[in-house]
């Protein structure tokens, strides 16, 4: 049992450990930077920012997410971990112009 208490502080320590985190911007219906470079095999944490007047939906199929995020708000999106990979996503809002793609390596 002394044993186990031992190990509490590193079990601790380790479930805090931060999920790497990312900037992502929502500007003028596009999102900024538009490729953006995370590492493989690791799950990561977006941080959205909407700074446009209208919502926007952050959309990928092959990330198997979907959010809303209101006009001047900010939301987390966790991701991963990924395959060295590409995977596109689009605001399903403004489908033309708010396209991006996460490059896992």
């Amino acid at each position: 049992m002394k044993k186990l208490f031992a190990l509490l502080p590193l079990i601790c320590l380790s479930a805090w450990a931060a999920d790497p985190e990312f900037p992502l911007v929502i500007k003028d219906h596009r999102f900024e930077p538009a490729e953006l470079r995370v590492p493989a095999n690791q799950k990561v944490k977006l941080n959205v920012h909407n700074q446009d007047a209208t919502p926007e939906e952050f959309e990928s199929h092959e990330l198997n997410r979907e959010k809303v995020i209101a006009p001047g708000s900010k939301a987390n999106i966790y991701i991963g971990p990924l395959k060295p990979g590409r995977y596109p996503f689009i605001g399903e809002f403004n489908e033309k112009t708010a396209r991006g793609v996460i490059i896992a390596e």
